[in-house]
């Protein structure tokens, strides 16, 4: 069964960090490039950071100096590293892989994306 697990959100004050994980299994990431997405309360998934095979990230302005996407291989997993988180980063993160032959891409769309998390909620709060 291929799976993605997201772990590590809960609620953090203001300035705060949290790091996210996410588990794959029945696959292996090394020929994914990975992505990390989010969804706040009424609004739409919007994406936040993807990885490509070799390790090249890109990440979205907002968050961009705050996060940062990093993988593992050899645990096959991935991870979010979010650091002076806001209120508005409040969000469900969700990760996402898709299967490339390249290693240098990775995705910033969320209908490019073969497999998907249930997702970690995140709040930030004081």
């Amino acid at each position: 069964q291929l799976q993605l697990v997201e772990s590590g959100g809960g609620l953090v004050q203001p300035g705060g960090s949290l790091r996210l994980s996410c588990a794959a299994s029945g696959f292996s990431l090394d020929y994914h490039a990975i992505g990390w997405f989010r969804q706040a309360p009424g609004k739409e998934r919007e994406w936040v950071s993807c990885i490509s095979r070799s390790g090249s990230t890109n990440a979205a302005d907002s968050v961009k100096g705050r996060f940062t996407i990093s993988r593992d291989n050899a645990k096959n997993t991935a991870y979010l590293q979010m650091n002076s988180l806001k209120p508005e980063d409040t969000a469900v993160y969700y990760c996402a892989a898709r299967g490339v032959s390249s290693r240098y891409v990775c995705y910033d769309h969320s209908y490019a994306m073969d497999y998907w998390g249930k997702g970690t909620l995140v709040t930030v709060s004081s």
